[in-house]
């Protein structure tokens, strides 16, 4: 590749060009306070913007969290992906069979006609007949957050109360330690200090001297 004077440059790999972007990513959260303060909780909480060109054209964020989902199997589990789109929504990426929707759940009526069903004498047919009422139906449906910096922000804190709270006794690989293992291990690691210390101050008293035993 020809570079500036003419003086030929080594052009970049492909891998440093995405390694590039990948960092530069970091441009997204700059120059805005709220912005400033998710990237710093990002960095905190050892979160990747892994955004493509394409993605953030659309109005995506894709992040990629430090901890495994197990999907589709032990062996080969992947890390946590979520991300934040600009129709309103927020989703796990590739926990299950198919993408799922992070939004809080709000009710939603619906109403419809009340009809009056009729059968014919030799119940072939029927007519129907409105009551001049309705039926309440009551559904949850997903609240959109239309602001994009809203929906980091809600984000970051749903990762951090469902992936890294609640899984907190799940080591970075992704293992899971049941929780009566791991009180179980941290009681023994804490015996196994106590008695370390006890043997360190472990004494003889003979003719009157005593002696530590090392």
């Amino acid at each position: 590749m020809i570079g500036l004077n003419g003086v030929m440059v080594k052009e970049p790999s492909l891998r440093k060009k995405i390694m590039n972007r990948k960092e530069n990513n970091k441009w997204k959260y700059q120059g805005d306070t709220r912005y400033e303060k998710v990237y710093e909780k990002m960095q905190l909480l050892g979160i990747q913007d892994i955004t493509t060109d394409r993605q953030h054209k659309n109005g995506t964020i894709i992040w990629r969290l430090p901890i495994k989902n197990n999907w589709p199997q032990v062996n080969a589990a992947t890390y946590i992906e979520v991300g934040s789109f600009d129709s309103g929504y927020v989703r796990n990426q590739n926990s299950g069979y198919s993408n799922y929707q992070l939004n809080k759940r709000k009710p939603e009526e619906f109403f419809y006609k009340d009809y009056k069903i009729t059968w014919n004498d030799d119940n072939t047919d029927y007519t129907q007949e409105w009551t001049g009422k309705y039926r309440k139906f009551i559904t949850r449906t997903c609240e959109l957050i239309p602001i994009e910096i809203d929906r980091l922000e809600y984000l970051i804190s749903y990762c951090l109360k469902n992936y890294y709270i609640k899984r907190a006794n799940e080591v970075v690989s992704g293992d899971y330690v049941p929780k009566w293992k791991h009180e179980h291990d941290m009681e023994t690691i804490e015996r196994v200090t106590r008695d370390e210390g006890a043997l360190q101050n472990l004494s003889v008293t003979v003719n009157g001297e005593r002696y530590k035993i090392i």
